[in-house]
């Protein structure tokens, strides 16, 4: 139909009849033409989208975005496409993948808290289901209305009953970790309550995984064996690539775990300023630029026995293998659409569903010895040697300090809402992508954008009501003119784009943004941060500009109101304060007691002592 209203825009009534009787006589022709005209005629049908999200990926962790790890293939597609700067997810995982696929706030969708911490006065309450609830609609399913193939692979995480899983939520084909993580190599999971790790494939609950299970190669494995089985009927499709990696454990083969041996013993404070040199040298950030405050319970590298800083440089370079492994299988995927005509048509979507992760997750698991779980992490994750990293039954994570490098150089990282937290490196490319190829936007984007955006380019709208239920309205705006070049940014100096998670919360609107977050990482009261001259949110305004913060609390206020927003009355951060050493100015070069080096007197003034 979409052809056909553009035929007739073309051409005028007095011309169109003759053009169809020349349409009409090449038809036999244009049946049997060689390949590299099927594929131009294949380019006005709907656009096939690929979403690829890497899970606890930070900002500056692709070498497009400032990284020293190698992603050709994610820079392949930077390069033919546009990179944006100020795009926002959600502070973690269930709460973005919630507002990507519906469109909607996560406090109406189901995920107003994670599934894993829903407080007290929370439980029970609309919105608050823990999975993504029947309120909504999904972007699979609308798409699939359009006309789409609908498949995904990876991480879910977004509920495990029959009536939540992929294959009920608009998915024809799927292979899907429900669980939020877990090994890359079997179905171990974290703890003795649920050991087991939950798969589903095309709708049906799997007993087992592939002999060779791999998360990352098999996700990519699956998603090609999907596209390949519905080739040629002419149907586009909706590919949602929800990798599992680089979450931790860092789970990864021996051929990818020592390719960047040494790199890190250097420390995360000179990687940082590394990556931020490389980020103002590529217009990824500003001249001028500060890095954030180094988290004051993380020590300066330079301080640590070599050893110590090998040994936590170790992670990092497993780390780096997990992203650069997770580049070599999207390379896989971009490759077969290329060799079976499909790239062109193709729009791709690149980010990390959050923050890079900066908690000891394991630590939470686990618990403290004699707890059950505690007997069962050093049963199940017992490969602690660091030969043994990356095997199966062996748990790493790189910790906060490294997660400040691959955030650089926002503050903090994953579970806050600092920039840290929330900002993410976005790529997309492909046909409805008509800026400069290899450009870099810094308009204000957010996860809720992509239901309104993908729509539109698929030719179908929101609807009001779905299956006799009126929907949510949605919070994104489309991205169109964006993509088009024809604006620089979807969204007024009063559009405001807000969060709550854990009982931190922020707002950003403009350029200013509003934060409270619990006491230590925060101050436990409202704080105000201009981004334009401080990204790295070292200078709290809100003692200076009391009319600005009283204009951004009002919109805090209608945002509360408007998404039903109740802050929990419990949080996994409740007692950090308790648990961390008090909060003390990050300057360098303090305290200079452990800085400064061997007096060294002049060489004229030595002598040996007298007899």
């Amino acid at each position: 139909m979409k052809t056909v209203t553009n035929f007739k825009k073309s051409f005028p009534s007095s011309k169109r009849s003759k053009l169809s009787l020349l349409i009409g006589s090449l038809g036999m022709a244009v049946a049997l033409t060689a390949p590299s005209m099927v594929s131009a005629a294949g380019a006005q049908r709907q656009p096939n989208i690929v979403m690829i999200v890497a899970d606890d990926m930070g900002f500056a962790d692709l070498g497009s975005f400032g990284s020293e790890i190698k992603t050709p293939n994610f820079d392949a597609l930077a390069k033919d496409g546009v990179r944006f700067t100020n795009f926002y997810t959600h502070a973690s995982s269930s709460p973005t993948r919630a507002t990507l696929l519906s469109g909607v706030d996560t406090h109406i969708s189901g995920l107003g808290n994670m599934d894993e911490w829903t407080a007290p006065n929370q439980t029970g309450v609309p919105g608050y289901e823990g999975f993504l609830n029947d309120r909504v609609a999904t972007m699979p399913a609308l798409l699939k209305d359009a006309g789409y193939h609908t498949y995904m692979v990876g991480k879910w995480h977004l509920g495990k009953q029959p009536n939540q899983i992929p294959a009920a939520r608009g998915f024809d084909r799927d292979f899907s970790l429900l669980d939020g993580a877990g090994s890359y190599w079997d179905m171990s999971n974290f703890t003795m309550a649920s050991p087991k790790s939950v798969f589903t494939e095309d709708g049906r609950y799997l007993t087992k995984l592939p002999d060779d299970y791999y998360a990352t190669k098999t996700y990519t494995d699956k998603m090609i064996s999907f596209i390949d089985a519905n080739r040629g009927d002419g149907k586009p499709f909706f590919a949602y690539v929800a990798h599992q990696a680089p979450h931790d454990p860092y789970h990864l083969p021996k051929d990818w775990r020592n390719r960047h041996v040494g790199e890190y013993d250097k420390g995360w404070d000179a990687v940082r300023q590394e990556r931020l040199k490389r980020q103002i040298e590529m217009g990824i950030t500003p001249a001028g630029t500060q890095l954030s405050e180094r988290m004051w319970f993380v020590p300066d590298p330079i301080v640590l026995a070599p050893a110590a800083r090998a040994i936590l440089g170790k992670k990092m370079e497993l780390y780096a293998g997990m992203v650069e492994n997770l580049d070599h299988h999207v390379g896989r995927l971009v490759k077969h659409l290329k060799d079976i005509g499909e790239y062109e048509n193709t729009i791709f979507v690149v980010f990390g569903d959050n923050g890079a992760e900066g908690t000891d997750l394991f630590a939470m698991i686990a618990g403290t010895p004699g707890t059950r779980d505690y007997l069962y992490a050093s049963m199940m994750w017992s490969q602690t040697h660091p030969n043994a990293w990356g095997d199966p039954g062996s748990y790493v994570g790189y910790g906060p300090m490294w997660a400040q490098a691959s955030m650089t150089p926002f503050s903090q990282y994953k579970g806050w809402v600092a920039e840290g937290g929330v900002r993410n490196a976005l790529i997309v490319s492909g046909p409805a992508v008509k800026r400069q190829k290899g450009s870099i936007n810094n308009g204000l984007m957010h996860v809720a954008d992509f239901m309104p955006t993908m729509l539109e380019v698929a030719g179908t709208t929101y609807p009001q009501t779905y299956k006799g239920k009126e929907l949510p309205k949605l919070i994104g705006k489309s991205w169109t003119k964006v993509l088009a070049g024809e604006a620089d940014t979807p969204r007024t100096e009063k559009d405001y784009v807000a969060w709550e998670i854990f009982g931190n919360r922020a707002l950003r609107q403009g350029d200013w943004k509003l934060r409270w977050q619990w006491q230590p990482m925060g101050k436990g009261d409202w704080e105000l941060f201009d981004l334009a001259s401080d990204p790295a949110e070292r200078v709290d305004l809100a003692a200076k500009q009391p009319e600005k913060l009283k204009a951004m609390l009002a919109s805090w206020d209608d945002y509360v109101k408007s998404n039903n927003v109740i802050i929990p009355d419990r949080s996994p951060f409740e007692n950090l304060k308790d648990q961390l050493p008090p909060r003390s100015p990050d300057n360098a070069g303090f305290p200079p007691m452990i800085y400064k080096r061997q007096f060294v007197p002049p060489k004229d003034m030595v002598a040996e002592p007298k007899s």
